[in-house]
């Protein structure tokens, strides 16, 4: 419960200024790609910083790197709570984003070091599953609990949340144990991490699956604000509820995972998300929601399966393979959210649907392969 609890505060702190997009952008006199720094660079953060606290979290034990990685992430909330500098606003998310790594991956490799076999699937999908509250959570931070014009306050309360969450699971969370430190010396590199077949697809997975997801929460404001729908942004928010799916998703697909099979798993998930995409081309509002349900259905699926999927093939290095999924995982949110700002400067919301559904080839192809393997291994 301490892990899951510092998982939600911190992705808390992710997404927190994702629908308030435009009242930034019209306070800070910004462009629609430059306000969308506020979420991927907080994004690009993760994505630097995330090998390195993959590697330490092999190395040395979980307590100091929680403490370093709260202490630094709220303090860079903090500084974004005060400041009036677009740029210094930009630079405290991307500091969030470079210590988010030490609060999370950390955390999901001492899970896959600690479970039992049989139970981490299911176990990976919860730790999805908190990811997907934090995510709730800081859109409704910032656009609805604390008025969308006092989006201020939203920063201190995220700010507050990681650092009581940080202590608890200070508290909590025991020592290292004497078969963590056994395998410390076990551990395989990077480069081999990258390298194995049996895990490089999974890393793709994660990275198609973010690319396609990230861009359509992004820039749903700007479709929603707009004709013909013409949303409040106390509405706006109330549409990401939707997002509530992916908390009983993540921990229900380990089950279908297991019993169905990964690959399968990973298919019928694409097969949800494009039919999502197409529902999400029609201006109507039912259209709409049905179509950002089956999103993150589809999403949460893929998500949670290809997670499940790569700690079940690990016996070490636990730590690097994570980071690597999550390095994997956040470049093609960064990547999804970059390049479709474009397709929305050039096509509008439509751009980005199109920009974003031809890589379902990537998680079906990956489920084809699984089927395969899978096969393979009870023939």
């Amino acid at each position: 419960m301490a892990v899951m609890a510092l998982v939600t505060a911190s992705f808390t702190n992710i997404y927190i200024t994702q629908p308030i997009l435009p009242v930034l952008q019209a306070e800070f006199g910004v462009s629609t790609v430059q306000v969308s720094l506020t979420v991927s660079a907080v994004i690009l953060g993760i994505v630097v910083s995330n090998l390195f606290f993959g590697y330490l979290s092999d190395k040395v034990p979980i307590h100091p790197i929680l403490l370093t990685g709260g202490i630094c992430v709220a303090a860079a909330g903090m500084v974004c709570a005060v400041t009036h500098d677009f740029r210094v606003l930009v630079g405290a998310r991307f500091v969030q984003g470079l210590f988010i790594p030490a609060l999370t991956t950390s955390l999901a490799a001492w899970l896959s070091k600690t479970l039992p076999g049989k139970r981490l699937s299911v176990i990976m999908g919860t730790y999805v599953a908190a990811t997907v509250l934090g995510g709730l959570g800081g859109r409704l931070l910032g656009g609805w609990i604390h008025p969308p014009l006092h989006w201020r306050y939203a920063f201190f309360s995220a700010s507050g949340l990681i650092l009581v969450t940080t202590l608890v699971a200070l508290f909590v969370l025991p020592g290292q144990t004497l078969e963590q430190k056994a395998t410390r010396n076990t551990t395989e590199s990077f480069l081999t991490l990258v390298k194995r077949k049996d895990l490089f697809l999974f890393y793709c997975c994660g990275a198609s699956g973010l690319l396609m997801f990230s861009p359509i929460f992004n820039f749903l404001p700007f479709r929603l604000a707009g004709t013909p729908f013409n949303f409040s942004t106390e509405m706006i928010t109330l549409i990401y509820l939707v997002y509530v799916m992916g908390i009983f998703l993540g921990p229900v697909s380990g089950r279908i995972s297991n019993r169905f099979g990964g690959g399968n798993t990973l298919v019928a998930g694409s097969l949800i998300l494009g039919l999502s995409f197409f529902l999400l081309l029609i201006p109507s509002v039912m259209a709409v929601i049905v179509g950002l349900l089956g999103v993150c259905a589809g999403f949460f699926t893929i998500h949670s399966t290809a997670v499940g999927l790569l700690n079940r093939k690990l016996v070490n290095s636990q730590g690097r393979a994570n980071s690597l999924y999550v390095l994997f995982y956040y470049a093609g949110g960064w990547l999804g959210i970059t390049g479709a700002g474009f397709g929305f400067e050039y096509g509008g919301w439509n751009g980005v649907i199109y920009c974003v559904a031809g890589f379902l080839v990537i998680p079906v192809f990956t489920g084809i392969v699984e089927q395969r393997a899978s096969k393979k291994d009870k023939g």
